[in-house]
Order: C-alpha cells, then structure tokens, then sequence
C-alpha cells in the first residue's frame, strides 16, 4: 500500500511517519502532485498558521491536488481546518470540502486557557474511521481554533463549548486531535483509516 503524507510548510511530519511505521506502512513524504494522486491514501497533517499554509498550498498547485484526490484522504490538526470553509485564523478562505468554518476560542466565554493541550475525549462517534474505538476515549489535542459542529460532523468533544473533533465528507476525512500521538486509540483510528 502506498501512503503519501504532504509535504508543504505546516506539517509535522515526523510523529506521523514513526505512527504509519508502528503500522507496517512506509510513507512517501511528497509535494509532488502525481505522486500524491497516485497514492492508495493521503495524509495531509499540520502544525502552524493557516493563511501562510493556504499561501503555500496555492503557490504550489496543491490546493487543486487536494481538492481531486479520490482515494482516502485524513486530515490532521491544521490540515482538517485547512479542507473547511473558512478560518478565523488571519480571516482565511480555505479548501471549502468540509461546510465548517473554523474559529478561534474565546477565552472569556469558555473561561480556559487557550490553546487548548492535552487529553480530551471524543464522542458521538461515527462512521468506521472509529470502528473499534469505544466512546469518550480520550485523544492529544493542541489547537486555539476549532471546527463548528454540523451535518459532516462524525465526532465531537468538548472545551467549554462542544466543537467537532472530527469531519467527514465522501472520501475525506478530518481530526482535529492527533492520532499519532494518541496512544492505542490513535493508532486504531490510523489503521481504521488504512483500511478504508
């Protein structure tokens, strides 16, 4: 099986690949355009600040990438926020897959320190990327802003006010925590989305 992770200025690749090797998987680390579409599944993590990574995204042509992969594709952190609709972050139009839009946490209404890091459990679980995941287990969260709840919602948790921790639409999926560094529970959620 190959795995593609995208390679672009946000991402934090490392735990990612050391997570799929646990698995048996050796991922290409990619920013190239037919490498990527010519995967099995797609992994686009992320770590920073999203009007910088659209830039990047758009420079180089990986918007449209991402936006014609037809094979399973994740999401991680950053890169969940990036496939919604818009980001408060820096006021940025994202990749609009998922109908979400990304905002920050206020720290006066949900009276806690943000960003939020640490353990967080996810629940009302759905869909087989949590097949043989029990409810509210607990996942590694490290975000400031965070993806509305809807229809395409098929996890949710809880930092003073209830975001989704997880999207889902057609081939794409989206987390908000990371899987990688979430223990036995993340590395059933990875191997869930390997066999997808």
């Amino acid at each position: 099986m190959k795995v593609a992770i995208i390679k672009y200025n946000a991402g934090n690749v490392k735990s990612v690949e050391i997570a799929l090797e646990r698995l048996g998987i050796s991922p290409v680390l990619t920013d190239d355009p037919a490498e990527i579409l010519s995967s099995d599944k797609i992994i686009f993590p992320g770590v920073g600040e999203a009007s910088s990574a659209m830039e990047y995204l758009k420079n180089r042509k990986l918007d449209t990438v991402i936006l014609n992969a037809t094979q399973p594709f994740l999401g991680i952190c950053l890169g969940m926020q990036l496939m919604c609709l818009h980001s408060a972050e820096n006021d940025t139009v994202c990749l609009g897959i998922f109908q979400q839009n990304v905002m920050q946490f206020d720290v006066n209404k949900i009276h806690l320190k943000s960003p939020q890091i640490g353990w967080n459990n996810i629940y009302n679980l759905k869909t087989s990327l949590f097949k043989g995941v029990a409810e509210n287990s607990y996942c590694y969260f490290v975000h400031g802003y965070f993806a509305t709840l809807g229809e395409q919602t098929i996890a949710t948790s809880n930092y003073g006010l209830e975001y989704s921790s997880a999207l889902n639409h057609k081939n794409y999926f989206g987390v908000q925590f990371h899987p990688e560094k979430s223990a036995d529970t993340g590395s059933k959620i990875i191997q869930n989305f390997l066999e997808s």
